[in-house]
């Protein structure tokens, strides 16, 4: 049985000395998202231990609608402008969940 799950992700390398800047903004917009997105689900925001200016993020969301909704909100494109502020460098996917450890 396929799992069509629907997952965003972004790849972020945080310019030297704005990490703790970059995980205020993100917790905020992530924060707001979760509120006031229907179709979210849990935002995630990890840091590479070894390369400190170095993020992953994802989340998980109902639809591809859903994400695409999310995406021509302004405020979405707000934090994408303030965050490039702070960036060397952005990728953002989006994802299908395929295999989940919990089947």
């Amino acid at each position: 049985m396929e799992i069509k799950q629907t997952y965003t992700s972004g790849n972020w390398l945080v310019q030297e000395g704005q990490e703790e800047e970059f995980i205020r903004r993100w917790k905020e917009f992530a924060q707001w998202s979760a509120k006031n997105i229907s179709g979210g689900g849990d935002f995630y925001l990890i840091q590479e231990t070894n390369n400190p200016r170095h993020f992953l993020s994802f989340g998980s969301w109902e639809s591809p609608e859903a994400v695409n909704n999310w995406r021509q909100m302004p405020q979405f494109k707000d934090f994408i402008s303030k965050c490039k502020e702070l960036l060397d460098d952005f990728q953002a996917g989006d994802y299908v969940l395929k295999i989940s450890s919990k089947e």
